[in-house]
């Protein structure tokens, strides 16, 4: 009987270490995942993808996000497409776009990150463009496909002149 116990007692701790051990290697996977969302989103920008940039975002009006650029928020995708359509239409030529200190959490299908992009060029006036950018981005796993639920763009502002600081530094 005690040889029955301890047997048993083997089995539970053995199959209860390969299921964490399955539950780290999944959320390694989750957070591989995102962060190809992110890079996806990064290379799409480069490359003026507009159905790039879009495919990292939940296709439907759930979408919301607090981007720089007024009005205040976006609700759904066909007015973050918009706003999307005018930022990359607004350079003219290349557009470089780096993200940095990326940070994601994520938990069975919801997730978070943030980050700091760098999106530099030229506008089509020929003026130079350098933003430094903090975002939030918050995830969920649809169909087994990360895709961004809510994004929120800053930046800081002096508050002494009310002016944004496009070129923040740590």
């Amino acid at each position: 009987m005690r040889k029955l116990l301890i047997i048993a007692t083997l089995l539970v701790f053995g199959a209860t270490i390969y299921a964490l051990t399955f539950r780290v290697e999944a959320k390694t996977s989750d957070k591989a995942e995102i962060a190809a969302l992110e890079h996806h989103l990064m290379s799409s920008i480069r490359t003026k993808d507009l159905d790039g940039v879009m495919s990292v975002y939940v296709p439907d009006d759930s979408l919301f996000v607090f981007d720089v650029i007024p009005p205040r928020q976006y609700v759904g995708v066909s007015a973050y497409r918009e706003d999307w359509k005018g930022v990359l239409a607004s350079f003219n030529g290349p557009i470089t776009a780096e993200i940095s200190g990326l940070r994601i959490t994520s938990s069975d299908n919801l997730g978070f990150g943030h980050s700091i992009q760098h999106i530099t060029g030229t506008d089509r006036r020929g003026k130079s463009v350098d933003w430094i950018l903090r975002v939030t981005d918050c995830y969920r796993k649809i169909k087994g496909k990360w895709l961004i639920v809510h994004e929120h763009y800053s930046v800081p502002v002096d508050l002494e002149t009310a002016k944004a600081d496009l070129t923040s530094k740590p």
